[in-house]
């Protein structure tokens, strides 16, 4: 009986993905690029914020070039996720 309530199920997820039109396929697909798109830099930016704070409180003379580098590291995290946003838009777009 498992057996045939796991085909049963199977089957509704394929009858559910075949009437899954066009537009809420493009729909998920962009927002799924830039939930994942923006994971890695939200993540990366909060350890360099974390990281310059230790290490400013560590040695408070050398404020100026941690954070100098610290905002040039964010640039670089920020740029993918603006990538990621850009084909997030085209994925709900165009295609």
């Amino acid at each position: 009986m498992l057996g045939f309530d796991v085909l049963l199920a199977v089957g509704a997820v394929g009858s559910a993905a075949e009437a899954m039109g066009k537009e809420a396929a493009k729909v998920l697909a962009a927002g799924l690029a830039i939930g994942l798109g923006l994971l890695g830099p939200g993540i990366g930016i909060g350890i360099l914020g974390a990281s310059a704070m230790s290490a400013i409180g560590r040695n408070p003379e050398a404020r100026g070039a941690i954070l100098q580098n610290m905002i040039l590291a964010i640039a670089f995290a920020e740029a993918l996720g603006i990538y990621a946003l850009i084909v997030a838009v085209i994925l709900a777009l165009v295609a």
